[in-house]
């Protein structure tokens, strides 16, 4: 039985479609792209020199463990927080999961 995680990376409005297809060279299979709104309050909107968009796009990866490792690396070198996509990226453990065919 595989062991499954999933991947949540949260970005800048507009970068996801070329966020998910780094990711899917690094081995994803697919994902799910939602949109979001960040709350940051006014005075928080710039942070370390960066301004923070409050529109974001939320990618969810359900990955093997043995893959997360990969995606999570390749997703943060390409368009980590230091690019204009922004993005961050951290994993959940799946306790049970049905449906996926790796």
């Amino acid at each position: 039985m595989n062991k499954y995680e999933l991947i949540i990376i949260i970005c800048n409005h507009g970068f996801s479609e070329e966020i998910m297809e780094t990711a899917k060279l690094a081995g994803a299979r697919g994902g799910t792209i939602m949109h979001g709104r960040g709350t940051a309050i006014d005075d928080a909107k710039k942070f370390f020199g960066i301004t923070i968009h409050p529109e974001k796009d939320i990618i969810l990866i359900v990955s093997t463990v043995s893959k997360k490792q990969e995606i999570m690396k390749t997703v943060s070198s390409q368009h980590g927080v230091m690019s204009s996509a922004h993005s961050v990226c951290f994993s959940l453990p799946i306790d049970e999961a049905i449906g996926f065919n790796f």
